[in-house]
C-alpha cells in the first residue's frame, strides 16, 4: 500500500522544482484512485476475488504495481507518463486490498472485525510510510517512490507464505449481475452508503492533511516550525493504524453500527474544528489532527466486515470489490474538489466540504442498526 501516496508525499519537493497546477497536484493521487476504480470494476464483473487463487492474484498485482511505481523514476513529475503509471498502480491495488480482506475473512472465528481491522491497520501504515520516507530522504522526491516500489515487491514475495483459511467458500458461477447484489438488498445498500460517506472524507483528508499542516505551521511560525511537517503528516496518518485495531476490537464487542456511527461523528467534527484552528499553536493543531487521524479510519474495516456478514458467502469477494470500487470512485471527486475549496474558502473552512458526508453516513448506519438483518453482524451486537 506504500505505492498509494508515493508521489503525494513528495509534493513539496516536486513543487520546489516544477510548477504544478491544483489539478496536476491532485492528479498525483486521483490517478491512483481512478486506476483502482477501473481495476475493482473489472474484478467485480468477473468475480476475480471469488474465482481466482487469492495469493496468485495478490502477488501478481503487487509485482506489477512495483514495476509501475519504479518506472516513475524514469520521468519528471509533470510528464504525462507519471499519472498513467500511477493509474496502473491503482489498478493493481484492486488485486491487493479487497483480496487481502477476503483472505483475512477466511480465518475469522468470531473476530472478523478485528481481523479486517488489522488488515486496514496495515493498509494505513503502508499509506503513511511514504511520508516517513520523504522526511528521511530529505528533499529528494524520488526517495518515497523508490521505497514504495521496493515495499510492493517485498509484498509480492511475502504473500506466497500466507495460507488460505478454512472458511473459503466455493466459487459461484460467473454471472455479471452478481455485482448488482450490493445494491439490491436493503441492508447491504445501507452498509455501502455508510462506507461511501466515510470514503468521501478519508482519502481527501489523507491526500491534503500534509499541505494543511505545512501551511498552518508556516503561517504560525514562518520558516522555523517546531515540527517537521512531513513527520507530522506521517504521525497523523499512521496513528490511524491504532484506530483501525481499536475499532475492530470494539466493533466485535459493542457492534458494527455503533462503532461506525461514533467514528464518523467524531471525524466529521474534527474536519470542521481543525480548519478553525488554522495557524494556531502546533500542539493544539496536532492534537485535533491526531484525533482526526485516529477516528477517520477506525470505522473503515467495519463497513467491510458488515458487508462480509450480510452477503452470500460465495459472493463475499465480489461484494467487497464492488464496495471499494464505488467508494474509491467517490474519492476522485473529493480529492480534486478540496484544493479549489481552499482557494475559495481558505483552509479555515475548506475541510467543511469533507464533514457533510460522514454525518450522512451516521444516518445510514443508524438505519441499518434498526433493520432485522443487523442481528447477523458481530454475533448479534449489530
Amino acid at each position: 500500500m506504500a505505492t498509494w501516496f508515493a508521489t503525494t508525499a513528495s509534493l513539496g519537493a516536486i513543487q520546489a522544482q516544477w510548477s504544478l497546477s491544483p489539478f496536476q497536484q491532485a492528479l498525483l493521487t486521483s490517478s491512483v484512485q481512478a486506476g483502482f476504480v477501473v481495476g475493482t470494476l473489472a474484478s467485480a464483473l468477473l468475480s476475480l476475488a471469488d474465482r481466482a487463487d487469492l495469493r496468485t492474484l495478490f502477488s501478481t498485482a503487487a509485482s506489477v504495481a512495483a514495476g509501475a511505481n519504479g518506472a516513475i523514476l524514469l520521468f519528471d513529475p509533470p510528464d504525462p507518463a507519471v499519472p498513467v503509471l500511477r493509474f496502473v498502480s491503482g489498478m493493481c491495488m484492486a488485486g491487493v486490498y479487497p483480496v487481502g480482506m477476503k483472505l483475512a475473512a477466511t480465518w475469522a472465528e468470531g473476530d472478523l472485525g478485528f481481523l479486517i481491522g488489522m488488515l486496514v491497520a496495515a493498509l494505513t501504515l503502508g499509506s503513511a510510510s511514504p511520508h516517513a520516507m520523504a522526511a528521511l530522504g530529505g528533499f529528494d522526491w524520488r526517495a518515497p517512490v523508490a521505497g514504495a516500489a521496493a515495499s510492493a515487491l517485498a509484498a509480492a514475495v511475502l504473500i506466497r507464505f500466507v495460507k488460505i483459511g478454512p472458511h473459503h467458500a466455493k466459487a459461484p458461477p460467473l454471472e455479471i449481475t452478481n455485482a448488482l447484489e450490493a445494491f439490491r438488498r436493503p441492508a447491504l445498500r445501507l452498509a455501502n452508503f455508510g462506507y461511501f460517506g466515510h470514503m468521501w472524507e478519508l482519502y481527501a483528508m489523507w491526500a491534503w492533511i500534509g499541505a494543511y499542516l505545512t501551511a498552518s505551521l508556516s503561517a504560525r511560525y514562518g520558516d522555523a516550525p517546531p515540527l517537521n511537517p512531513r513527520f507530522a503528516t506521517f504521525a497523523v496518518v499512521a496513528i490511524g493504524s491504532l484506530g483501525a485495531l481499536l475499532g475492530g476490537y470494539a466493533a466485535d464487542r459493542l457492534g458494527r453500527t455503533l462503532v461506525t456511527a461514533v467514528s464518523m461523528a467524531v471525524s466529521g467534527t474534527c474536519a470542521v474544528v481543525i480548519g478553525l484552528l488554522f495557524a494556531s499553536p502546533a500542539w493544539l493543531v496536532m492534537g485535533v489532527a491526531l484525533v482526526w487521524g485516529l477516528s477517520v479510519i477506525a470505522d473503515s474495516a467495519q463497513f467491510s466486515a458488515a458487508v462480509t456478514e450480510l452477503s452470500d458467502r460465495r459472493l463475499i469477494g465480489t461484494m467487497l470489490t464492488v464496495q471499494t470500487c464505488v467508494g474509491f470512485l467517490i474519492t476522485l471527486v473529493s480529492i480534486h474538489a478540496l484544493p479549489y475549496a481552499v482557494r475559495l474558502l481558505t483552509w479555515r473552512y475548506a475541510f467543511d466540504l469533507l464533514a457533510v458526508a460522514p454525518f450522512l453516513g451516521v444516518v445510514a448506519m443508524l438505519r441499518l442498526r434498526a433493520r432485522p438483518e443487523a442481528q447477523t453482524m458481530a454475533g448479534g451486537r449489530r
